[in-house]
């Protein structure tokens, strides 16, 4: 029997040309295209996030008088160093240092980011790969306490350091922060999307405990999306006053927060000094981002993409 092949022989079958360079460089050039409506966007973003701390550097820079005028200056003025001595040394008044509350919100923002990263994956990783009776249950009390204002239990909250005798000590600003509800339910997603159940039977056959899998396993797969928690958790911090200005009653301990409020008092308000103040509290953060922008990026993008 004779088996008759109906495919097209070499000569019918067309082959594409290859494209030359100029054809590949347009394609890429009309791919990276961007259109001007896009500059615009870009643009006025980048104004109205660059603006306000142009807007603290005028006022800090410039008089009283300059302040309240109608239209208000633009430009700078000479006062900056004036007022940034005034600023750093008004201790003499108000028994504080003010670049000693930027390092006292630094060591606080820095122990709770590191602990609501570490307790945060750690539960997430217990509600997503272990056995935990309850645990269905414990995530939707978790995410239901997200959906209350944390203003409702400020009272209560503070009643309870009042009982520990923790008022005007750090341990009122960390110990109520080691984790956050959103950090749990955060990492919970991704540990359940991002690793395996397979990795984790291999670790457990191989005689891995449980945190041994979690430190070696589990946290480098999402050590990205961490790095972003703890960024936030970091800002979040430094940028509280609610609960510090009601728990830190000795000027020592003051945040950059409670301590900008010090610069005024039941009178005046000396929106020179406020104003540079804030631009010195913010200039941290700033110097931070510059460093750590490209990782932040990719952790939010990570989790978007895998979560």
């Amino acid at each position: 029997m004779t088996l008759v092949s109906n495919l097209p022989t070499g000569a019918d079958v067309a082959v594409p040309s290859p494209e030359t360079p100029s054809q590949t460089h347009g394609k890429r050039k009309r791919r990276g295209r961007v259109s001007p409506l896009t500059y615009t966007v870009l643009s006025f973003m980048a104004f109205i996030s660059i603006f306000p701390f142009y807007w603290m550097y005028v006022v800090a820079s410039n008089g009283s008088d300059v302040i309240s005028k109608i239209p208000p200056s633009l430009t700078p003025g000479p006062h900056f160093g004036e007022v940034f001595s005034r600023i750093i040394n008004a201790d003499t008044t108000n028994h504080w240092m003010f670049l000693h509350a930027i390092l006292n919100t630094f060591e606080v923002s820095a122990i709770i980011a590191i602990s609501n990263v570490f307790f945060s994956a750690l539960a997430g990783f217990a509600l997503a790969k272990l056995r935990v009776p309850g645990k269905k249950n414990m995530l939707t009390f978790i995410v239901g306490t997200m959906m209350m204002p944390a203003q409702l239990g400020v009272i209560f909250m503070y009643m309870v350091m009042t009982w520990l005798n923790w008022i005007s000590s750090y341990k009122a600003l960390i110990i109520p922060a080691l984790v956050g509800a959103f950090g749990v339910f955060w990492m919970r997603q991704l540990i359940d999307s991002q690793v395996p159940n397979e990795l984790l039977e291999a670790a457990r056959i191989d005689g891995a405990s449980s945190f041994r899998t979690f430190s070696r396993i589990v946290f480098p797969a999402i050590r990205p999306a961490a790095f972003v928690l703890g960024l936030f958790s970091f800002l979040g911090t430094w940028n509280d006053y609610l609960w510090p200005s009601l728990v830190l009653q000795d000027p020592r301990k003051y945040t950059v927060q409670v301590a900008i409020t010090q610069l005024s008092n039941s009178y005046t308000v000396d929106y020179q000094a406020i104003m540079g103040a804030a631009l010195l509290g913010t200039a941290p953060l700033l110097v931070l981002f510059i460093f750590v922008g490209r990782r932040l990026v990719a952790g939010v993008m990570e989790g978007a993409v895998k979560g």
